[in-house]
């Protein structure tokens, strides 16, 4: 197998796109590519302040250290959870993050304790919420008040995630099984900031599969935190992606076929009957943050 650029022993194989390439041409196509993506879905511009959400793994790792080599303004956000199970997951996660970090002097990188600022890690929610059994949720409500929070109290105007094409087409799968249009309507490279106190949300890697930003971090060497959430275990995401992923090996570009025939059809009007108005946002009367609750918002309501 050789690279298709310069004819050097190849380091991996795309077969969705026919493409092979060596150790010192793929970081440069994947860089590239990142930059195509962020063109065609008019992610952010060259002046934006981008907070990359980090979390010790290949692909925020990646997305952070792509941005950093186009010249974006982008800095990192860390959120500790506080999980401990597995020999403590969160302690290592955070210092791979600061790693990383170190070694890009020109960054920033912001730090938030979720025990040290609301008293409580996520195990010590989950049980108190009794959702032992299903701690993810608690999780992405955590996660996405923070995220926005911080950008908008530092002054960024982009968030950015390294969601990869695997997460999205099994996001999609799960949306589409049980036809949750409103998800549908939301799933999409960029998540508009529609209204006061909302960062813009964007996904540059989504149209890289896994393995292509687990390659990217090899090729450059870039230490990243191997072993997945230990909350993940048995999660239906998981489960959803070993579906595809079978599904692409029979049948290589499957996942990239399926989401990205998905953005067109949705760019056609495929759920334009379904168009809503977005309930109006209030500010939460604790935390200040948008919500389309009458009183307080889902995170405060954690708390309480």
């Amino acid at each position: 197998m050789r690279c298709r650029t310069c004819g050097a022993p190849a380091i991996i194989n795309m077969r969705h796109h026919k493409l092979s390439l060596c150790a010192a041409h793929f970081p440069d196509w994947v860089v590239k590519h990142t930059a195509k993506a962020i063109r065609k879905y008019r992610m952010f511009k060259p002046e934006d302040r981008i907070l990359v959400a980090v979390s010790g793994g290949k692909d925020s790792l990646a997305l952070w250290d792509v941005l950093l080599a186009l010249g974006y303004h982008a800095d990192g956000l860390y959120i500790d959870l506080g999980i401990d199970v597995g020999g403590g997951y969160s302690t290592r996660s955070r210092e791979t993050t600061i790693t990383f970090q170190e070694s890009q002097p020109r960054t920033k990188l912001h730090i938030i304790s979720i025990p040290n600022v609301y008293g409580e890690s996520l195990a010590a929610l989950a049980k108190r919420k009794r959702r032992t059994d299903r701690p993810c949720s608690l999780c992405g409500v955590i996660k996405r008040h923070e995220m926005n929070r911080i950008a908008m109290a530092e002054g960024y105007n982009v968030l950015a995630t390294g969601h990869n094409l695997d997460d999205e087409a099994a996001i999609l799968f799960a949306n589409v099984l049980h036809w949750q249009i409103g998800y549908l309507r939301r799933q999409g490279p960029v998540l508009p900031a529609d209204g006061e106190g909302l960062a813009r949300k964007v996904k540059p890697f989504c149209r890289f599969y896994e393995r292509e930003t687990a390659a990217y971090v090899l090729v450059k060497g870039i230490d990243y935190i191997y072993e997945e959430c230990p909350f993940a275990v048995g999660a239906t995401s998981i489960r959803h992606k070993e579906t595809l992923t079978r599904m692409e090996h029979a049948s290589p570009g499957t996942k990239l076929q399926f989401y990205v025939n998905f953005l067109r059809a949705k760019k056609e009007g495929l759920l334009s009957s379904h168009d809503r108005a977005r309930p109006d946002l209030r500010m939460c009367p604790q935390c200040g943050q948008p919500t389309t609750a009458e009183t307080l918002c889902r995170f405060c309501r954690l708390w309480n």
